[in-house]
């Protein structure tokens, strides 16, 4: 797999994550600044690093769920690892220019 495919691969997760959206914020999980992280390897593998916007998020579960399921469906993916962190903190300065005016904060 060359450089260009692997970067490839990662827009299409990239948009794919921009798909899913956190049930209580009418914004994607990408744009909340939920994403800490995208590594996919040679051997089709994606490491997703995030966070959730609480430690104590009642839809923890699902939104994991839902980026198993989602980048598993990417072309050229073979098996996704979600690994959730709390380290850093995650807050409203962690979201994107787009997600701010979305929920009125700029």
């Amino acid at each position: 797999m060359t450089p260009q495919d692997i970067l490839r691969v990662e827009k299409e997760i990239i948009l794919t994550l921009k798909n899913i959206y956190d049930p209580e914020i009418p914004v994607n999980i990408y744009d909340l600044g939920l994403i800490y992280e995208i590594d996919y390897t040679p051997d089709r593998v994606a490491n997703i690093r995030m966070t959730l916007t609480a430690p104590n998020c009642p839809m923890a579960d699902l939104l994991v769920e839902d980026v198993n399921r989602e980048v598993g469906k990417v072309k050229d993916v073979d098996s996704v690892n979600v690994i959730l962190t709390f380290d850093p903190v995650w807050d409203k300065s962690m979201m994107s220019e787009e997600a701010l005016l979305e929920l009125n904060l700029l």
